[in-house]
């Protein structure tokens, strides 16, 4: 093998590690907070937003190989594990705790940089960044929220109302509780991602001396908190389209793929559904975003 394949091998080898597939639940969150945005203030810098998706992007990424680097050190991830990037040495875990490394100063960069850009001020900006940032390490760092059953609440509030409100914040330099409201359906939909995630590896879990939330509820309470994580967001978007405008039925097109992995999970195929799941999230938040994008101003529900 050549020194170039070499390189181009671990160059895949990171990029799989950072697990891209879910990197859809931070992206959405920025481009609907630009959008939102851009539809108050009638105003958009594509500055801010590169600088904004680069931030929450980095952030994502690092949180990823924490998560990686810690659950491996706790014994949960095995040969039946969906993340083999320790198990199977596809990664040293000093090569794992590094990139991480690297990716949280990337972020910290992007900040930095927003703080010159963005009409926000900075101590705001600061608030939401670093909660964010501390979010993502605590996931499995630190306190290990996914370990006693509060990783859930923790996925919902920062891939939802923190990263929304923080892109929002980023373009407008006003803060804006509406944003929170805005978020809920797009942070049902992630926590959906982690929760089929969690009930796959509920037994893993069970033996590594961990608790989640899809152990606290066994395997019926799970299939029923997906099915609500799953279709709620729906029914909020018909209940906006039906009060507000008919746009919203855009986004609540894609619940014919809602259904086929809400019987996914019903029969159990949950290797593969936390990855099927992101592609619903993409697809819903795009239509999502369009939606807000074509609505009159007017119609939508005011953020300020």
């Amino acid at each position: 093998m050549t020194i170039r394949q070499k390189l181009n091998l671990q160059a895949k080898q990171y990029f799989v590690a950072l697990r891209p597939w879910s990197f859809s639940a931070s992206v959405i969150p920025v481009a609907l907070g630009c959008v939102l945005a851009y539809k108050t203030t009638g105003e958009f810098s594509v500055t801010v937003f590169i600088l904004t998706l680069i931030t929450a992007l980095s952030v994502h990424a690092a949180g990823n190989l924490v998560n990686t680097y810690f659950d491996y050190f706790h014994g949960i991830d095995s040969k039946k594990s969906d993340d083999r990037t320790l198990v199977d040495n596809i990664l040293s875990p000093n090569d794992v705790a590094w990139l991480g490394g690297v990716f949280y100063v990337v972020g910290c960069f992007g900040f930095l940089c927003l703080t010159f850009t963005s009409p926000s001020k900075m101590e705001h900006l600061a608030l939401i960044y670093f909660g964010g940032l501390s979010g993502s390490f605590l996931y499995t760092g630190g306190l290990g929220l996914k370990y006693i059953a509060l990783g859930d609440l923790l996925i919902f509030l920062t891939f939802g109302p923190v990263t929304i409100l923080f892109s929002f914040l980023s373009q407008t330099g006003q803060f804006s509780l509406m944003c929170i409201c805005y978020a809920i359906p797009l942070a049902l939909n992630t926590e959906a991602i982690l929760h089929s995630n969690n009930t796959r590896d509920m037994e893993c879990d069970k033996k590594a001396g961990i608790v989640t939330l899809a152990i606290l509820l066994g395997h019926t309470g799970s299939y029923i908190l997906f099915s609500l994580l799953l279709f709620i967001p729906y029914l909020m978007f018909v209940l906006l389209a039906i009060h507000y405008t008919k746009w919203m039925f855009l986004p609540a097109c894609s619940v014919f793929l809602a259904f086929k992995y809400e019987k996914m999970f019903r029969r159990g195929e949950l290797f593969y559904l936390p990855k099927h799941i992101a592609k619903l999230n993409l697809v819903m938040g795009v239509l999502y975003i369009a939606a807000c994008l074509f609505a009159s101003k007017d119609d939508l529900p005011k953020l300020l």
